[in-house]
């Protein structure tokens, strides 16, 4: 199968909900993920809700990486969408994984832009 990138969904349950409503920590630890696997940053914008949760996106070169919390129910939802060679979309994932002391977690891997040969 020949695609032009990789696209992880991670599921990150039973996270540290203070971790979950901050910020600055999600905003860090997003560029952290991106840069950690290699990626470069052009990039990102992140939004707190009221009264709780974070939103936010890395614009990396190669796509995005992007986190959805909600502290209430110690869950956020990553996505890590990569093409190339260049970058590794696990180290991203378990970046987020680690610093939002997730405790239970789950990684889907869909392959973007299948590209068919004849």
């Amino acid at each position: 199968m020949n695609a032009l990138g990789r696209h992880l969904l991670v599921e990150l349950h039973d996270c540290e909900r203070g971790a979950l409503n901050d910020l600055d920590l999600i905003r860090e630890a997003t560029i952290k993920a991106a840069i950690d696997c290699g990626a470069v940053v052009l990039g990102e914008s992140f939004h707190r809700f009221s009264p709780q949760g974070v939103s936010g996106v890395v614009v990396i070169a190669e796509s995005h990486i992007s986190i959805h919390t909600w502290p209430e129910f110690g869950y956020a939802a990553v996505d890590v969408f990569t093409c190339g060679t260049t970058v590794n979309p696990e180290i991203a994932a378990r970046v987020l994984i680690e610093r939002l002391g997730a405790k239970n977690h789950s990684l889907t891997e869909i392959p973007r832009g299948v590209l068919v040969t004849v």
